[in-house]
């Protein structure tokens, strides 16, 4: 099999070209990440790719990890304007077997693939082996997945769209942060909170909070560390605020999943604010459940740092065996 693997994203995509036999070990062609608004659609990424390659033997075989909710292989992206239908791509491409998953599906399929370098405890709590195991985390939004042993041990992953259920405030601020995105977008859920594209309201809204003058532009997650690294109050107010909203965004999947074989937060901005995540602050909100308390403190919890974490995923998913 000559297949080309891509993790998709709202800000980044990265690709993978692998040759092997299912159940084997793939061997690496070419690999390299692309920034998605450099594209006007998939299949103009995938043919630059493809140019780029340069391989002597043609894909037949693709894999890809798209974020969003997928309804007979085809799915509009959330955070991309792209529309992707798996049967139209394969006839543009000109490759036969065209396969589409959830991308946090693809991330929960990608734990296996972990060294211990690969992940850090933030909770560190025993794992039950073949316990089940969930995974959300925070990029351009918010994803979720979780993971079920079968009678082999074979850990099997479904998607969710968890990400984009109602946000719930936890206190007075969260209530009033709730109000104002409610007014700008009408349904808020947790995504809107807790993303990189949740950054810039979490920022209006600290200084909204001060009777500060509203930014102009727009403020990502890099921004925001720059700007309370060098004194600004609202950013700092807006990243502690984040890592609540984090927290007890993890409690509830907690709560709902009962992960003993481990909850894994994955994610862009999670790996870039990985020294907040270690932080006392985020397991304190994530354990502020009342008299479910102990349920939380007692689920195992892991910071991903690989970032290539879909992308394998993706690949260990193609090269399963049946």
């Amino acid at each position: 099999m000559e297949l080309i693997a891509g993790d998709i994203g709202g800000t980044k995509s990265w690709l993978a070209w692998v040759a092997g036999e299912a159940g084997g070990v793939p061997r690496l062609r070419f690999e390299k990440v692309y920034a998605s608004a450099d594209f006007v659609s998939a299949d103009a990424l995938l043919r630059q790719f493809v140019a780029e390659a340069q391989s002597a033997a043609p894909p037949n075989a693709l894999i890809l990890a798209l974020p969003g909710p997928l309804h007979a292989q085809r799915v509009k992206l959330t955070n991309l304007d792209w529309t992707l239908d798996a049967a139209d791509m394969a006839a543009s491409l000109g490759i036969a077997g065209v396969r589409f998953i959830n991308d946090f599906q693809a991330a929960a399929a990608g734990v296996a693939t972990l060294a211990a370098s690969d992940v850090i405890a933030l909770n560190p709590r025993p794992a039950d082996p073949g316990g089940v195991r969930a995974i959300t985390g925070a990029g351009t939004g918010m994803g979720l997945a979780f993971m079920v042993a079968d009678p082999g041990g074979r850990y099997r992953s479904f998607a969710s769209e968890g990400g984009h259920t109602d946000f719930a405030p936890g206190n007075a601020l969260q209530a009033r942060l709730l109000e104002r995105l409610r007014a700008e977008y009408g349904h808020v859920s947790w995504e809107r909170v807790v993303s990189g594209s949740a950054m810039n309201d979490l920022y209006r809204f600290c200084r909204a909070e001060r009777g500060l003058a509203l930014p102009g532009e727009a403020v990502d997650g890099a921004a925001l560390v720059a700007r309370a690294g060098a004194g600004d109050a609202a950013a700092a107010a807006a990243l502690d605020l984040f890592v609540d909203l984090y927290g007890a965004w993890v409690g509830n999947v907690a709560l709902q999943y009962q992960p003993r074989g481990g909850l894994y937060i994955a994610g862009g901005v999670s790996r870039h604010l990985r020294s907040h995540l270690q932080s006392p602050r985020f397991m304190a909100a994530a354990a502020d459940k009342g008299r479910l308390r102990g349920v939380v403190e007692r689920m195992p919890v892991f910071l991903i740092v690989q970032p290539r974490l879909g992308v394998q995923g993706a690949i260990a998913t193609a090269f399963a065996p049946p």
